[in-house]
């Protein structure tokens, strides 16, 4: 299993934000090449808008996209560590089944995969 290391200060999340994005119906990913050495963690945050519910529905969109993350990543590999993710979960995850937010995860890993090449 792999071990997600979170971005801690508001400037790493700054840097982030201004760095590519793809959006789908399900979240918003914000991702940049590491500046730094590759380490054997995955460089990933997750984060939900107060809006978007109460602590309960906000942490299950939370879940839900890192146990997608983490079966995408053990089964395929498509996810690169040697970039740096922020995810912003939307409330469609809460609401669709996990499959249809695995497939959707696919699909856009897919397509930073090509975007870096």
């Amino acid at each position: 299993m792999i071990k997600f290391k979170s971005l801690n200060r508001s400037k790493d999340f700054i840097e982030i934000l201004k760095k590519k994005k793809l959006s789908t119906k399900y979240y918003t990913i914000y991702f940049d090449k590491n500046s730094k050495n590759p380490s054997k963690y995955l460089n990933i945050s997750f984060v939900t808008k107060k809006k978007i519910g109460n602590a309960v529905v906000r942490n299950k969109i939370k879940r839900k996209l890192k146990y997608a993350i983490q079966k995408l990543y053990k089964e395929t590999g498509l996810i690169d560590q040697n970039y740096t993710y922020v995810i912003f979960g939307k409330n469609n995850v809460y609401k669709d089944k996990f499959v249809n937010v695995l497939f959707e995860i696919n699909k856009t890993f897919k397509k930073i995969k090509q975007m870096s090449n």
